[in-house]
């Protein structure tokens, strides 16, 4: 099938190129001609494992391309992917100026074809109706002409309305992740009142449904939920929240256990036993960051009081995930005291491992916070390297190349993302290094007992 994904951040790329690997012939749409002319050369803009060797592969076989030519791609396609970004405003709701943009430019390039416009943004609630509205708008534009539609005891019109329906197929990605994901979902919801677009987007999916790309091809087939626009909209933002929340949770339970003496790490283990609660998303730590669940949970938030309802627990869930963040600090304070003049390491930066990506990671809330108390801050991570480009909020932290000279002469090591290399380092020789061999795991990912035996001083969270 012929497929257009307009944007290529996360989702669109990843999108696209996986579309194209099972097959599809793919054209992907930017307005960065820079970020264009990267992609055409094989790269990834972003950081995400085995995504730049899927690229050159559809390339090779010439079903991916790239463009900044939004016309070129929306008369490629037949089925069209809004792909771009939703940041939050600072009133919790979603940005969606970029989303405008796209549909109205989809309606004034629209063709005589029937297209599928395809929500792949996450979107605030309605937005399918919205974007149609949209792309009418765009096609009235290009005309300066009202839109009629032909039949009945209607005048023959003048300009027929373009044949198009809008899908909400929202994403269920997971950075460090996403190739697998995309080739083999735990479910592909597909929400629209057309089956004409049902039964498109389910031909497009068939591969992956049928999993003619998993890798157990022995698994069932991929459970496809078809429903109306709003409540395949309603789905991402539950899924996340309801993840968002049970990550909150265990937080809290992990804050009780310390000061009752009990063990959080095996707590997540006996309720996640019960078949009811599942194990996943059970790891008491620092709390929750990236571009999902913060802007998720806010729109959420935000949805609910525009319909006059407070969305108490919710609330509750950011609160319990910013106090986590603080808790860090709190360790160090009861073991260094005062942490004026002292030299703190960050083992990791990113908001979790196998990603570059950086947006609400806890690190930069410690960073800040640790910078107002007077600390030094060092940090040593595997993606983000001296060399990269600077962070505004990494402006003030001595990036170090190795774990060895992220110890030197700290005074506490803080693990803040369970990159998997981090088990592997030798502590003994670090905490030669070091003025007082003290880690913070974040993370509760390190073995306390190897710490303890290469002289640390191991302080988890919960336990």
């Amino acid at each position: 099938m012929r497929v257009c994904t307009i944007g290529t951040g996360y989702v669109g790329l990843v999108t696209g190129a996986c579309l194209a690997h099972i097959g599809h012939d793919v054209i992907c749409v930017d307005n960065n001609p820079e970020k264009v002319e990267l992609m055409k050369s094989g790269h990834s803009p972003i950081y995400e494992p085995g995504l730049s060797e899927i690229m050159k592969s559809a390339m090779a076989a010439n079903r991916l391309q790239f463009t900044t030519d939004l016309g070129a791609g929306i008369e490629h396609g037949e089925i069209l992917f809004i792909a771009v970004g939703t940041p939050p405003l600072p009133n919790g709701s979603s940005d969606t100026q970029y989303v405008e943009a796209v549909a109205k430019g989809i309606g004034q390039h629209l063709n005589g074809e029937y297209k599928v416009i395809v929500n792949k943004s996450t979107v605030p609630i309605g937005s399918g109706d919205w974007v149609k509205m949209l792309v009418l708008d765009g096609v009235a534009e290009r005309t300066k002409q009202p839109l009629l539609v032909g039949g009945g005891d209607t005048p023959p019109p003048t300009q027929l309305t373009p044949q198009f329906d809008v899908v909400s197929n929202p994403e269920f990605l997971r950075e460090g992740s996403a190739i697998y994901d995309t080739l083999n979902p735990d479910r592909i919801v597909l929400g629209s009142n057309n089956q004409q677009a049902i039964d498109l987007m389910l031909k497009l999916y068939s591969p992956i449904i049928d999993r003619e790309c998993a890798e157990d091809t022995s698994l069932p087939p991929v459970a496809v939920l078809a429903t109306d626009l709003g409540s395949a909209e309603m789905i991402k933002y539950a899924a996340n929240a309801f993840l968002a929340t049970k990550i909150s949770f265990i937080n809290e339970i992990a804050n009780i256990c310390e000061r009752v003496g009990a063990d959080v790490t095996q707590v997540s283990k006996g309720i996640g036993l019960d078949s009811r609660i599942g194990n996943k998303f059970l790891n008491a730590g620092i709390g929750w960051g990236g571009s999902c669940f913060p802007k998720d949970l806010a729109a959420l938030i935000h949805t609910g009081a525009d319909y006059g309802y407070d969305a108490r627990l919710l609330k509750a869930a950011v609160s319990v995930n910013q106090q986590q963040r603080t808790l860090v600090i709190q360790k160090l304070q009861n073991s260094l005291k005062i942490l004026k003049g002292k030299t703190i390491g960050l083992l990791g930066l990113t908001f979790k491992p196998d990603t570059d990506d950086l947006r609400d990671a806890p690190a930069l809330d410690i960073i800040h916070i640790l910078i107002e108390l007077g600390a030094k801050v060092k940090a040593y991570d595997p993606i983000i390297s001296p060399q990269s480009s600077i962070n505004p909020h990494l402006v003030n932290v001595n990036l170090v190349s190795s774990p060895q000279l992220l110890a030197t002469d700290s005074d506490a090591l803080v693990l803040m993302t369970e990159w998997s290399e981090f088990q592997e380092i030798n502590y003994q020789h670090l905490a030669g290094l070091m003025r007082s061999p003290i880690v913070v795991d974040c993370r509760n990912f390190l073995s306390p007992t190897k710490l303890a035996e290469a002289g640390f001083n191991h302080i988890g969270i919960g336990c």
